[in-house]
């Protein structure tokens, strides 16, 4: 299985993961910047942060790598990808909201506008993530690991219940919750689903390789 992988293939996917993030948290970023609510997992990271002295990014942060530990509980297959965007995305998207120079925006018609924009971005920077082949996200991961243990329930169903149970802790903890919530629980995905019809992008059938797969390559001697 490894044979026709080479060290630096994988570190070339490396540098297009971390390409891929800085692209996705652009996207997030701009979602935030909308300012007409936010995704679930993104409401509970702004509410996180109003309650800790962590800042948004950290928080994701630690959001991420919590989650990354439950993957590695539920026996899900962790790739070198996983542990970048657990550490990486959410300071990206901390990065970005500091550098904006424009002021808070209050027109909701804008918001949704920017909003739509920012889940291209998202699409095109899973797009150059994905591509790299060392496996998904700790949030996906975690959605096909309970998905496994919910084999009655439709993996639509069980993404729901998951993004449920994130919203209402994310509202409780103060995270903005509006009509931008509704948009991106239902609109992110149609917008990839058209971006990767236009770009000819078929997730699927990616042939995602695991930590222990290509740390195996990585320590082989020549």
């Amino acid at each position: 299985m490894t044979d026709n992988i080479s060290r630096k293939k994988i570190v070339f996917g490396w540098l297009k993961i971390v390409l891929g993030l800085l692209v996705f948290a652009f996207g997030v970023h701009l979602t935030i910047y909308a300012n007409i609510g936010l995704a679930p997992w993104d409401c509970l990271g702004m509410g996180m942060a109003k309650h800790t002295p962590f800042n948004y990014g950290i928080s994701m942060t630690i959001i991420a790598v919590t989650v990354l530990v439950i993957d590695i509980i539920l026996k899900e297959r962790i790739g070198f990808g996983t542990i970048i965007d657990a550490f990486l995305t959410g300071n990206f998207v901390q990065a970005f909201n500091y550098l904006n120079p424009f002021p808070e925006n209050k027109s909701m018609w804008l918001g949704i506008a920017v909003m739509i924009v920012g889940f291209v971005f998202m699409a095109l920077g899973m797009w150059i993530y994905m591509s790299a082949e060392q496996c998904c996200g700790p949030r996906d991961s975690l959605l096909v690991g309970l998905g496994k243990r919910m084999p009655k329930v439709p993996i639509g169903v069980v993404e729901i219940l998951l993004w449920a149970v994130v919203l209402l802790a994310g509202y409780l903890l103060g995270g903005p919750v509006g009509i931008g919530t509704l948009i991106s629980t239902f609109g992110a995905g149609l917008v990839m689903q058209l971006v990767y019809s236009l770009i000819r992008f078929e997730p699927r059938k990616l042939k995602h390789k695991d930590v222990i797969t290509l740390s195996k390559v990585l320590l082989k001697r020549k």
